[in-house]
């Protein structure tokens, strides 16, 4: 059953939009008409999203380019899972998700997936022709649960990846927002010193014709330079900015970046943290979801985000097929701590290999978290030096030439 958007306005004069899912433009008209809406424009999925602008000023929706969000997909996979192990139908649960949906792409690729269930089509298949919402990992998984008849428990363990991972996401993000403003009100303390405040002084100093500081002169004309050039400035940034994203963009600039990751000083060992953390929760949730191993892995390396990391994993897959065991090749990459593999060695001899790469999952995700409080407590008091130190500067250079002017002319 297709999903319509429409836009109308009520009885009382008040312009209003949504969703619904009707059998034809005609019954969604109809519907629409007994609950009061006078309809302005109504079209299927994509055809509302491509509504002339000139018609709605402000919010128009856009369900194809919208973003689905992990935590919108995470709550989604949990009703799912929810309304399947309840007893309720494939198609009514899916029905039910889309109703509820809030998120507009989503209600119409969940739209989607029903009217192909329906057809008699595979979840799995039906969400991998979902443009992109679905992810290789969930469908994989998925189509795994419905191979083996776990679907529930399939849906359950995704739920619970998806929530893993939004709350690391989450407290790495929540860690580094006040840092980051602190940084951002630093250069904006400092852009109104140098633009605003400080030609004023240097004007009041080139009135007295007295011989300045080298110091004060270098101060000034970079001033100077700042307020007649900034969209050099801009322009530069901008263009470091597009080189730098076309080079990652490349096989060998990104695989060089990401080796200079690793390689930083602090911020490497975060990243491989990170990197480590995602690799082993996906592949215990996959493994758990009856995923074979070298498939596991593949998917695996992908949400690594390292190319060097991932190259590593790519190996390992390649030793299993030959029948080598997970923890050899990953020990020989050298990118791996000494802890992690031999837990998966542990966990191979054991035959619980799913249950020691969530604990491994777990350990990192709780490093991750400490690191990067103790880096965001550090870098408080660095930002706040480094804002000091430069205001200081500005004014010692434009205090100390008055101070000297004043002395002789007493």
């Amino acid at each position: 059953m297709p999903v319509y958007a429409y836009k109308g306005v009520t009885a009382a004069g008040k312009k209003t939009r949504g969703h619904l899912d009707a059998e034809s433009a005609r019954s969604a008209r109809a519907r629409l008409r007994r609950d009061g809406v006078f309809i302005t424009e109504i079209g299927e999925g994509r055809e509302a999203a491509a509504l002339p602008a000139s018609r709605s000023r402000f919010a128009i929706s856009l369900p194809t380019f919208q973003r689905v969000s992990a935590l919108d997909l995470a709550l989604t996979t949990r009703q799912l899972a929810t309304l399947v192990g309840a007893g309720i139908p494939l198609v009514s649960a899916l029905r039910a998700l889309t109703d509820q949906a809030e998120n507009a792409r989503l209600k119409s690729v969940l739209g989607q997936v029903r009217d192909r269930v329906n057809e008699g089509s595979a979840l799995a298949d039906a969400m991998a022709a979902g443009g992109g919402v679905f992810p290789d990992l969930y469908v994989g998984m998925v189509r795994a649960g419905e191979a083996g008849g776990a679907l529930e428990t399939v849906l359950e363990r995704l739920a619970d990846y998806l929530e893993s991972q939004v709350r690391l996401r989450n407290k790495v993000s929540s860690i580094i927002i006040y840092p980051a403003m602190m940084f951002l009100f630093a250069c904006v303390v400092v852009g109104i010193l140098v633009t605003v405040v400080l030609p004023q002084i240097t004007e009041l100093l080139a009135s007295l014709n007295q011989p300045l500081p080298f110091y004060t002169r270098w101060i000034i004309a970079g001033s100077h330079f700042t307020r007649d050039f900034w969209w050099l400035l801009a322009g530069a940034a901008v263009a470091v900015a597009a080189a730098f994203r076309a080079v990652i963009r490349t096989e060998r600039g990104r695989a060089v970046y990401d080796r200079v990751k690793l390689r930083l000083p602090v911020i490497g060992r975060l990243v491989r943290l990170l990197a480590i953390s995602r690799f082993s929760r996906t592949l215990s949730t996959l493994l758990s979801g009856g995923l074979p191993i070298t498939r596991a892995l593949e998917t695996a390396a992908e949400v690594t985000a390292n190319t060097v990391i991932a190259a590593a994993i790519g190996a390992a897959r390649t030793s299993i097929t030959e029948g080598a065991s997970v923890a050899a090749p990953l020990r020989a990459s050298g990118e791996f701590p000494p802890m992690v593999t031999h837990m998966i060695e542990v966990g191979e001899q054991s035959g619980q290999l799913e249950s020691m790469l969530a604990k491994v999952s777990d350990t990192y995700e709780e490093q991750v978290e400490t690191t990067v409080t103790r880096l965001t407590a550090l870098l408080e008091p660095i930002l706040i030096l480094a804002m000091v130190g430069i205001v200081l500067v500005i004014i010692l250079a434009t205090l100390v030439p008055l101070l000297q002017i004043t002395s002789s002319l007493n």
